[in-house]
């Protein structure tokens, strides 16, 4: 008889007693690690029935360790982090959990751009410092009713974001091919192009998914056609932006500020150039982060334990014909 486990590579909660049951519950075993490189996911799940990964990377290897009828689901709303190409063609199928947090991310990602328009950092620095120049340090600020915010990507967390800035008196706009210009319009929103978006935009806030034609796609020649006082924020995917040109941006003036809260690279190197740039917002991958979307993540992923060991399909499983 084959022996049922389940493994969770890495984690950032308190416990993990959801997915303990739901295992024990099912007859399987079950193990957690903290895995930090793609040769330790490979040995840690190597035979598991269900793997279970947050931030850590399943590639080819991993993946075609699993027991035969194995899945692997992610610990969030994307999937970079899996090599969903290779576990299609191994025949794992793939579940992720696109629907516990949108409310926190589009709170987090509003907060971030309030904060960044009425530019309460340099504020409070100035405080803190000694100055007391309103005018001086915070020039210039445009009243909401002035500003656009434009939307790189509409989802259902760039929804609750336009929904959340609307009651603020916001002009918006969208650059986002599945968004009609019917439903643009009904949207209170105007539908641009990429290249208005980023040339007309007061704001831009990042809502696309990270594919081959969106990696990096705020690089330093975008970010050249940006407002001198325009702000960037993305609670999105980390490869929608290049790093480095964004550093540039900022150092040189050439930006008005940043918020970002996803990198290419996690945790962010101490020898990032964004580290030092002025005018940029940091925080940890936290957008997602409430004491309630911990428990709805883990009881959503502990479901999925009992449906596939259970043999019935994991609820939110990932399209095959998609890559990121």
């Amino acid at each position: 008889m084959t022996r049922l486990k389940v493994v969770v590579t890495d984690y950032t909660f308190p416990d993990l007693e959801q997915e303990r049951q739901a295992a024990m519950a099912a007859g399987a075993e079950f193990e957690s690690y903290q895995c930090r490189t793609e040769a330790e996911v490979a040995e840690a799940i190597r035979g598991a029935s269900v793997a279970l990964v947050q931030f850590a990377k399943a590639d080819r290897a991993a993946i075609a360790g699993l027991a035969r009828g194995a899945a692997l689901v992610r610990y969030g709303i994307g999937y970079d982090n899996i090599d969903v190409a290779a576990a299609t063609e191994l025949g794992v199928p793939v579940g992720y959990v696109p629907d516990y947090c949108p409310d926190e991310v589009a709170d987090h990602t509003c907060a971030a751009l309030l904060t960044l328009l009425r530019k309460l950092p340099s504020l409070d620095a100035s405080v803190r410092a000694g100055r007391w120049e309103a005018v001086a340090v915070a020039r210039p600020i445009r009243p909401f009713s002035e500003t656009l915010v434009g939307f790189l990507g509409l989802g259902q967390i760039g929804r609750r974001v336009h929904a959340r800035l609307s009651s603020f008196g916001f002009r918006f706009a969208v650059a986002d091919p599945a968004v009609s210009e019917a439903e643009a319009v009904a949207l209170g929103m105007r539908k641009l192009s990429a290249e208005e978006l980023f040339r007309q935009a007061d704001a831009v806030s990042l809502h696309a998914p990270a594919t081959e034609a969106t990696t990096r796609f705020v690089n330093a020649a975008r970010l050249a056609t940006m407002q001198p006082h325009a702000v960037l924020v993305n609670s999105a995917r980390g490869a929608l932006v290049d790093e480095d040109a964004l550093a540039d941006a900022l150092h040189s003036g050439r930006l008005g500020g940043a918020a970002l809260d996803v990198f290419e690279h996690e945790p962010l190197p101490a020898a990032s150039a964004l580290r030092g740039a002025p005018g940029v917002l940091l925080t940890p991958h936290a957008a997602w982060y409430s004491d309630a979307a911990i428990s709805r993540l883990q009881k959503l992923v502990a479901d999925d334990i009992t449906n596939h060991l259970n043999g019935r399909p994991l609820r939110k499983p990932v399209p095959a014909s998609r890559g990121v």
